[in-house]
């Protein structure tokens, strides 16, 4: 599909110009070919693409849907995710997300602002 589209565009993007040289030398029609043409290709795209997302949609809607109250139950736990360090994950395996201590958090962040 990505080869098709691509060949579509590249077509149209070599073929726009010549036809607005070719009638008045109008930039105009070349600029409005070459909007219809993206119009044209994006609806395709959409129109192929819609089965797909569709079904997407009622998987991940499932899912999100039973996984929804662990996962406010998990954000209420955690917070405010700036106050945690990246995850580091060490040689055996193991990911160990730190929490910042208190002065860390005062610190402002390299770059940051200090608010006066």
């Amino acid at each position: 599909m990505k080869t098709i589209a691509t060949s579509v565009f590249a077509t149209l993007l070599c073929l726009a110009p010549a036809h607005a040289q070719g009638t008045d030398g109008s930039v105009d029609e070349g600029f409005s070919l070459l909007e219809e043409g993206a119009k044209i290709i994006m609806r395709s795209m959409l129109d192929e693409m819609e089965p797909a997302l569709k079904d997407l949609k009622s998987d991940f809607g499932d899912a999100l849907a039973d996984m929804g109250p662990a996962l406010r139950d998990l954000a209420g736990q955690i917070g405010d995710i700036r106050n945690y360090h990246p995850p580091v994950k060490l040689p055996n395996g193991d990911i160990i997300i730190r929490r910042k201590t208190p002065q860390e958090l005062a610190e402002p962040a390299p770059g940051g602002q200090i608010e006066i």
